[in-house]
């Protein structure tokens, strides 16, 4: 499919029956989850096609708008969270989704994955989506704009398992952003399962250990 943002993509060993799209954080871009995939044990009957997007450049306020990549603008401490960047980047993780339904993939064998920017997107898209996929996981990261999610959110997409897991000494987005999420996420019906870890804002072996135990249960 044409149109689709420039990304990293990885083949299983045989023939994908599964998919997962992982979003990077702030400033990186889709080389910062293939450590974490190395790291990721699936069970044999398991064939995941990851795929790794590279988020636009775009002038940051933060930056004195100056570029990065990044999946929306926004200002740290502030009220301002970049709502039409959300958006437009959620409708470019949409593109993935409906070309990997069109490669074969159903739907419902599909996981949105995101840290912290990467993560709110992941949010943003799949509790939206028109097709029920299988799953999202969210780390370090929190939930967009409450009120839309109630109004626009799918039936297709009701209470979908959710993997939220942050770090308790994370200094960029505070655990109880993650925490408000959980129990919004909570209150609206949508199957979460909440971690938290002794570390800052990042990515550690025992969150990548849930990571696999979540996927395998979600996709085998």
């Amino acid at each position: 499919m044409e149109g689709l943002l420039n990304h990293i993509e990885i083949e299983p060993d045989a023939k994908a029956n599964a998919c997962v799209i992982m979003l990077h954080g702030l400033g990186a871009d889709g080389t910062d989850f293939e450590p974490v995939i190395d790291e990721i044990q699936l069970p044999g009957n398991l064939k995941i096609r990851y795929i790794l997007p590279h988020a636009p450049e775009r002038p940051l306020t933060m930056n004195n708008g100056e570029k990065e990549r990044a999946w929306y603008d926004f200002i740290p401490h502030s009220e301002y969270s970049g709502n039409d960047g959300v958006i437009d980047s959620a409708t470019e993780i949409q593109k993935f989704i409906d070309s990997e339904i069109y490669k074969g993939i159903p739907a419902n064998r599909i996981v949105l994955a995101g840290f912290s920017q990467g993560g709110v997107v992941a949010l943003h898209t799949g509790l939206r989506y028109e097709q029920r996929i299988a799953g999202i996981v969210a780390l370090s990261t929190y939930l967009h704009d409450v009120a839309s999610v109630e109004e626009e959110r799918t039936d297709e997409n009701l209470a979908i398992p959710i993997m939220l897991a942050h770090g308790a000494y994370d200094g960029i987005v505070p655990i109880m952003r993650a925490a408000t999420a959980r129990e919004n996420l909570t209150r609206l019906g949508y199957d979460v399962r909440w971690f938290d870890y002794p570390m800052e804002h990042q990515v550690c072996m025992e969150e990548v250990g849930e990571i696999t135990q979540f996927l395998t249960e979600i996709l085998e």
